[in-house]
């Protein structure tokens, strides 16, 4: 029978909290959910606690926890550049807790799985990731993704035409938006970030290029290091209704290197067609932990 043990850590000086789903003869690998962006531990529409659950029904331990700063844990807020030592922190408390535990998996969604990726390669217990839809985010990158997986769509919306037969359409705005995004798209546009200023979607080779962990370095690029310096096996989850699955879809065809690395036999990728980016849909959710559960259970 699954258990599900609260669990208290220390990080830094603060008190970091988890919950550890814990099956009845759990399996030498284990799934530590890495949570990104404004939420906690438990995920868009209860997405880890569901996620968590049916990976230990297959005794597979799961833990999920909330960083620093967020959720039920103590200390200053982070992003998600800046928490390599929360989840070392709760790797240590999870091996602590497991004595059988051999290896584990990082399950991360959106900028966790650009957290996952960057602390992959810093340790050996860590031998797969689960990447789902991964945060690339530039503001070319974004503004090309929009070109491409909004303003062209919203060209054949029904929607859309009836509002301007209603006279409900306010051309000018509409063209201002979309000649901003145009030139957002090829780097004209101004932008608060400077490293987010030039089109990095395509990336060069990784050597001479990267300084890992150096801000100032574009995302791709530092996510293609991580990917690059990272030898264990992954899965990449993709929906097919998202901005973010999108503008990822597109660093990769704009990068042979990206190409290049994904096509190793040790990359698996699974598409989800229609899925918005939370898998809000009980179908979407389950589809996505049977892969998840399937691939760790695989090798």
């Amino acid at each position: 029978m699954t258990q599900e043990v609260p669990i208290s850590f220390s990080c830094g000086g603060d008190w970091l909290y988890g919950m550890l789903h814990l099956p009845e003869k759990p399996a030498g690998r284990g799934v530590l959910i890495v949570v990104g962006g404004p939420q906690y531990r438990v995920g868009s529409h209860r997405q880890f606690v569901l996620l968590a659950r049916a990976l230990a029904d297959a005794a597979i331990p799961v833990m999920r926890f909330d960083y620093r700063g967020m959720g039920d844990s103590d200390g200053e807020s982070r992003t998600f550049e800046l928490v390599n030592a929360d989840i070392r922190a709760a790797i240590d408390q999870l091996f602590n807790r497991l004595p059988d535990l051999r290896e584990l998996v990082l399950w991360g969604l959106c900028d966790a799985a650009s957290a996952a990726l960057f602390y992959a390669h810093t340790d050996p217990r860590v031998t797969g990731l689960v990447l789902v839809n991964p945060w690339v985010r530039t503001e070319t990158g974004v503004a090309k993704a929009y070109l491409k997986h909004y303003y062209l769509l919203r060209l054949f919306d029904p929607g859309l035409w009836r509002k301007i037969a209603r006279g409900e359409f306010n051309i000018f705005t509409a063209t201002g938006s979309f000649m901003r995004m145009i030139l957002a798209s090829v780097g004209l546009a101004p932008s608060a970030n400077s490293r987010e200023t030039h089109d990095h979607s395509s990336v060069p080779d990784i050597a001479g290029v990267i300084a890992a962990g150096t801000e100032m370095t574009p995302l791709p690029a530092r996510m293609l290091f991580g990917l690059n310096a990272f030898k264990g096996r992954l899965l990449f989850i993709l929906s097919g209704d998202d901005l973010t699955a999108g503008e990822f879809k597109d660093t990769l065809s704009g990068s042979r290197s990206w190409r290049k690395l994904l096509q190793a036999a040790r990359v698996t990728r699974r598409d989800l067609p229609g899925a918005n980016h939370t898998f809000s849909r009980r179908e979407w959710r389950d589809q996505v932990a049977r892969w998840t559960q399937e691939w760790v259970r695989s090798w």
